[in-house]
């Protein structure tokens, strides 16, 4: 029997969704000869049940463009607003999946797109999710589509950076998105020649930063680029931090440990982000002048890269023999040069961070590039 499909993008638009949904679409019709449907605008279009019809013509000259054609919001099934009130609308997403008559559900996104799918699949829903970020943070898989893209586009802003920092004499501090993982900024960092690179993973001590500043300035190199994460913490912050989570941990009494995470999330906004202050304090301490780009959601526009396009197909075209053999319950993982099936609750409440011992890190200080640490 022809099998009845559902496609949905969810979380921040990326670029390679579209790839994607074109390779699981195609391999779906051609090879199977199942039937595809995109509900519009994440979790909260099947929740409303608004639907678009994926077929050969819908899916034709979508492989290069940027964004997602079935557009994406943050929602989440048991969290959603409705008549401005937070509702779990878990049970009208579940009646809609069967009025469609679908035999699976595929959700593109993130973690927080991998969380929301298994929740759906512990009630019954036969689900198969692929992995995009720009972060490259979702674990269990070596990559995720978007990365390739957004690295290009930050390493071409530190490209074009070097020549206004030489020519002013300045340090110019890039802001590079990544809130918990440093991949994005690391990899930039590295492949654009920053002489600072800050990541999440390993807090910064200001002074160590500015005296690998004031070195290079001794030494007839009187500009730096200092490449930061949005989530790079000082040592002082990420304790803080670290002190609030385990006192949020070891807590047992519910009131007490939902007052907790508030101070802890009003506490992370605080200390995250603070790029201006760095740049601020960079020229207190050097005496240099500084100036600050944050790159922003221009990392996630645009038409995907070679890499992401071909990543996002491959993954796409998975999913469908995944879906002909069964293999619900799993996201579509990168094992080398391969794909294979990984359960969702085993990729779920995890982050792939970048290990101390990361062979990018270790390139980085090989070419003397200051860490912060």
């Amino acid at each position: 029997m022809k099998k009845y499909i559902g496609i949905l993008t969810s979380g921040g638009d990326t670029p390679g969704l579209n790839s994607a949904i074109r390779g699981i679409g195609k391999a779906c019709i051609n090879k199977y000869g199942m039937q595809i449907v995109g509900f519009l605008d994440g979790f909260r279009g099947l929740m409303e049940n608004r639907i678009m019809p994926l077929n050969s013509n819908t899916l034709s000259g979508i492989l290069t463009t940027g964004g997602t054609i079935l557009g994406t919001s943050r929602d989440k099934p048991y969290k959603m607003m409705v008549g401005g009130k937070i509702m779990d609308m878990t049970d009208v997403i579940v009646d809609n999946y069967h009025k469609n008559h679908l035999d699976c559900l595929i959700c593109l996104g993130g973690g927080g797109t991998q969380k929301n799918a298994y929740h759906l699949a512990k009630r019954g829903l036969n689900i198969i999710t692929l992995p995009k970020t720009i972060d490259n943070d979702v674990a269990m898989t070596d990559r995720t589509f978007g990365f390739d893209t957004a690295l290009g586009i930050a390493v071409d802003a530190i490209d074009r950076l070097h020549s206004t920092a030489h020519s002013h004499h300045r340090i110019i501090v890039v802001e590079i998105m990544g809130h918990r993982a440093g991949w994005l900024a690391l990899g930039a960092g590295v492949s654009g020649g920053a002489d600072v690179i800050l990541i999440p993973e390993i807090p910064y001590d200001l002074n160590i930063v500015a005296d690998s500043i004031m070195n290079r300035s001794r030494s007839g190199k009187p500009f730096s680029i200092v490449a930061v994460a949005e989530g790079a913490l000082t040592h002082e912050a990420y304790n803080k931090i670290k002190k609030a989570k385990k006192e949020m941990q070891a807590t047992d009494d519910k009131k007490q440990k939902i007052k907790l995470k508030k101070h802890l999330k009003a506490l992370d906004n605080k200390c995250t982000g603070n790029t201006a202050f760095l740049a601020k304090e960079l020229e207190k301490l050097t005496g240099l002048e500084s100036r600050l780009t944050i790159l922003g959601h221009l990392q996630r526009g645009g038409s995907p890269s070679a890499a992401d396009r071909l990543l996002a197909t491959c993954l796409g075209t998975a999913c469908a023999d995944y879906i002909h053999e069964g293999k619900y319950g799993n996201m579509v993982a990168v094992n080398g040069d391969e794909t294979i099936p990984v359960p969702l609750e085993k990729v779920i409440g995890k982050l792939k961070l970048v290990p101390p011992d990361h062979a990018w890190l270790r390139s980085a200080r090989e070419v003397g590039t200051c860490l912060g640490d």
